[in-house]
């Protein structure tokens, strides 16, 4: 129940941002634990121009915008050739980023990444972590751990790590 509630006011959240910026809702994108996407445009009549995504959480929408804005201001729309997303405008009280729309190979979905520190989890959850992720991407693995040591350059600590956010071309 607490799911279907927490949809319906992301889902409001989403539309009140698209008529705030004269947009309309279009497919969605995706969705997770932080939040839901949707594509969204300024004319029915074409393709979406950017996806919204209302945040579920205060805390990661935060973290979310101001890993979007790090990103913007040094000018990063790859990393080693995997497109980032651009951040188009947001709204706080809503906690919606309008960010545009990208292909793959991509690198997305910085809710649960953390800015400036890691986490502080133990040795043996990091093991445990790396040992699932290379399972998750098998020979993929190692070009996934050069893309994290890259934010990591950057201070971004990414932790929610999948092949829905880290998506190759194939």
């Amino acid at each position: 129940m607490e799911l279907v509630v927490m949809n319906e006011s992301l889902i409001l959240n989403l539309g009140s941002y698209a008529e705030r910026h004269g947009l309309y809702l279009a497919e969605r994108l995706g969705f997770g634990i932080h939040g839901i996407v949707h594509a969204a445009g300024s004319n029915p009549q074409l393709p979406p121009a950017s996806a919204i995504k209302a945040h579920s959480n205060p805390e990661a929408y935060g973290r979310e915008r101001d890993i979007y804005l790090r990103l913007q201001t040094i000018g990063t729309r790859e990393l080693l050739g995997f497109h980032v997303p651009q951040v188009l405008a947001f709204d706080d009280e809503l906690r919606v980023l309008e960010m545009t729309i990208v292909t793959r190979p991509f690198v997305l979905d910085f809710a649960g990444a953390y800015l400036e520190s890691p986490p502080d989890f133990s040795d043996e959850v990091w093991d445990e972590w790396i040992e699932q992720k290379r399972d998750q991407f098998g020979q993929r693995w190692n070009k996934v751990q050069e893309i994290l040591d890259a934010l990591q350059e950057l201070h971004i600590h990414m932790v929610d790590v999948s092949p829905s956010n880290i998506a190759f071309r194939d």
